[in-house]
């Protein structure tokens, strides 16, 4: 590992340097052009699984509009909101960017109802199973699933790309990890340590992007009520400041106005926040702002705020009648793919049946599905037709 004596130009002490980067699981001369985050970045946007997200569920299935946003899109605005943060408190940027785009490569198609549904079936096929995981199937994807190069399976990502993928890990799913790479990625669970500062501030512009454009999303789908959002502060405040601006505002305008003043000011607060942390902690590196507490963060105002406009999606957006009548069809259709696939093997592609465990590969078979194949496979498998609304045959 290379070790130059102070951080690239422009960049604090406490940021990720490719220069002192753990380096890939398989050995690889550098890119005469591009340092190593960046070639993780690019080796991700070029990877098929990536692709893929574009006919992803975020919450709205693809074929309900063409405006709502899909796994591809909300990857694109974390990216976005995590370089910006990153440029600002001079951390590095590529990495933030690689980590944002990778995060949700091992979705499932349907979003969390896929997920779900592939998470029960599997356990019941496989009481010792430890179940399906987003964010494990995506370290999956860049470290075994993508078939790219000669030489490995998988993208051969560095460690800390890799590592801020892995966002959450039960314990047993760590010993595992450990056991098969010694002080690698799992290791952090098991000392309670924390990821990366940019792994960080990837965690919290996910919370930022999923909450700002659901809210645009259930108000663009009809489920939600503009005129309800406003008994949240956090709305409410900058509804008020949109209002202040350009009191003739209405509609999609103050919608969309009222949201980027929302965006702006979590993404602030987030710099500030972290920028008092960070200079009242000084860590002398990378290394060393891993340990103790994070130190990414909200302030607690901002973070209550957060968690109570979370807390209301969830109530009167996630469980909303209509999107539930969706869920169950998409519960229904993973389900029984997975059981057509684990009666009827030869069913899978050949490349995917000559693989083992069984469960497994036909877990990881469906996970790397868009929502429409999935429906098409189920359709074939099965001679039924899913009416996603209902959950019943059409």
């Amino acid at each position: 590992m290379r070790e130059p004596s102070a951080p690239p130009a422009g960049l604090r002490a406490w940021a990720s340097d490719p220069q002192r980067s753990r380096g890939r699981r398989h050995v690889e001369a550098p890119a005469p052009t591009r340092n190593d985050f960046q070639r993780d970045r690019d080796r991700i946007v070029h990877s098929t699984a990536f692709r893929r997200l574009v006919y992803k569920t975020q919450v709205f299935l693809n074929h309900e509009g063409d405006l709502f946003r899909t796994r591809l899109t909300h990857s694109l605005e974390v990216a976005q909101i995590a370089r910006s943060v990153a440029r600002t408190m001079r951390l590095n940027e590529d990495l933030c960017e690689a980590i944002a785009l990778a995060h949700d490569l091992g979705h499932t198609p349907f979003g969390h109802a896929g997920q779900d549904a592939l998470d029960e079936r599997l356990r019941q096929a496989d009481p010792e199973s430890m179940g399906f995981e987003h964010n494990f199937q995506s370290l999956r994807v860049v470290d075994m699933l993508e078939e790219r190069y000669p030489a490995f399976d998988g993208l051969n990502l560095t460690f800390e790309s890799r590592e801020g993928i892995l966002k959450h890990c039960s314990r047993r799913r760590a010993l595992a990890l450990e056991h098969d790479e010694p002080g690698g990625v799992g290791r952090r669970f098991l000392d309670r340590t924390q990821p990366s500062l940019e792994a960080q501030v990837c965690n919290l512009a996910d919370e930022i992007a999923y909450n700002a454009h659901d809210i645009d999303d259930g108000v663009r789908s009809g489920l939600l009520v503009y005129e309800e959002l406003l008994d949240l502060p956090l709305v409410a405040r900058f509804h008020a400041k949109a209002l202040q601006h350009a009191p003739s505002l209405g509609g999609k305008r103050l919608l969309y106005e009222t949201l980027r003043r929302m965006l702006s000011a979590l993404a602030h607060d987030l710099i500030d926040t972290s920028t008092e942390l960070l200079e009242a902690h000084a860590p002398l590196s990378a290394d060393a702002a891993r340990q103790g507490l994070p130190l990414i963060a909200f302030s607690v105002g901002m973070g209550a705020e957060l968690r109570g406009v979370n807390a209301f999606l969830r109530s009167a957006l996630y469980r909303h009648q209509q999107v539930v009548r969706t869920t169950e069809g998409a519960k229904r259709v993973v389900r029984e793919l997975f059981d057509a696939y684990l009666a009827q093997p030869d069913q899978l592609p050949a490349e995917h049946a000559c693989r083992s465990p069984l469960q497994q590969t036909v877990v990881d078979y469906i996970a790397g599905m868009t929502d429409r194949f999935a429906l098409s496979e189920h359709r074939r498998l099965t001679g039924a037709a899913i009416d996603l609304g209902t959950g019943n045959s059409a």
